[in-house]
């Protein structure tokens, strides 16, 4: 049974990674899951300068997910070249690096500091908001997504994966732009934009009045979003958003993503990504499927 994907030349050995934010870079996750075992770990987001995130609360529960306005918090690229990749590369699996940034030059000093690090796969978070712009996220606007494409493939060493941003009129469009500038890959959806209302207090339930929305109540959006990307280009995806069983998992693939992300489901269950793995293979098993890519994109 084949169970390998390639992401732009990258092969993991199944399809299943972890969606940024949500696993750090692995090290408490170590404890209940053997990372040996996923395809590739994403870490949490890293910018070229400490960032110290929002004012608390920035976490809520909404039925059927959750709402986070951490603001990217991490501690600069240095102690993430001399701390996170370290502990990544004593398992086997392959590390992909989700990069943020507050302007073009943010994104383009970070991933040139990558350049020499032995990580895999670059994850370039464009709902960062673009300090420049007034603070629309750059993956907002098809133009800001090409420049700020174009720039970090320009200095990357490694493959560059666009991370989507689902607050937008036409997601195709996004995805089409990030092609044309020359991405290697796509991930997507980050989250939605949402607000919830502490009726108790009468105020906002997280400081920042406004989070992103993730879990299971978004996952059918982040499933039409994965298929229609998929019908508009031709890169890889690796699809997200309210990822939590294999069912789920499968709908993913089914709408054309190769790989997929598991986020807010490990905050619950620290073995949904293992038991997600252990359930494709069953599914395969199962259905006598002997290679994974009769599932990638077969709804059409």
């Amino acid at each position: 049974m084949n169970m390998a994907v390639n992401i732009a030349g990258v092969e993991l050995k199944n399809p299943i990674t972890v969606a940024s934010g949500t696993f750090g870079s692995g090290m408490e996750y170590s404890e209940f899951v053997d990372l040996n075992r996923l395809g590739a770990v994403t870490t949490k987001g890293v910018a070229n300068i400490p960032w110290a995130g929002n004012p608390t609360p920035r976490i809520a529960e909404t039925y059927g997910g959750m709402m986070n306005a951490i603001g990217l918090q991490n501690p600069g690229i240095e102690v993430f070249k001399n701390r996170d990749i370290p502990f990544l590369k004593k398992y086997d699996t392959k590390i992909i690096v989700n990069v943020c940034g507050k302007s073009e030059a943010d994104y383009v000093d970070c991933v040139e500091k990558l350049g020499d690090c032995d990580v895999d796969l670059l994850e370039i978070n464009v709902s960062c908001p673009n300090v420049k712009e007034g603070g629309i996220a750059f993956g907002q606007n098809p133009d800001a997504l090409f420049g700020i494409t174009k720039a970090v493939k320009a200095v990357a060493k490694q493959p560059v994966i666009m991370k989507l941003s689902p607050n937008v009129t036409d997601i195709a469009e996004m995805a089409r732009a990030a092609e044309a500038a020359g991405a290697d890959a796509v991930s997507l959806i980050n989250t939605l934009t949402g607000m919830k209302i502490d009726v108790n207090r009468r105020t906002f339930a997280v400081a920042n009045k406004t989070a992103g929305v993730s879990g299971p109540a978004i996952h059918p959006i982040a499933v039409r979003m994965v298929y229609q990307v998929a019908n508009a280009i031709k890169l890889p995806i690796i699809g997200m958003g309210g990822v939590y069983d294999t069912e789920s998992a499968l709908e993913m693939m089914m709408a054309g993503a190769t790989a997929v992300a598991v986020g807010t489901a490990n905050f619950n269950n620290p073995y949904a990504t293992v038991q997600i793995i252990d359930g494709i293979e069953a599914y395969m098993d199962k259905n006598a499927i002997s290679d994974i890519h009769e599932l990638i994109g077969c709804v059409k």
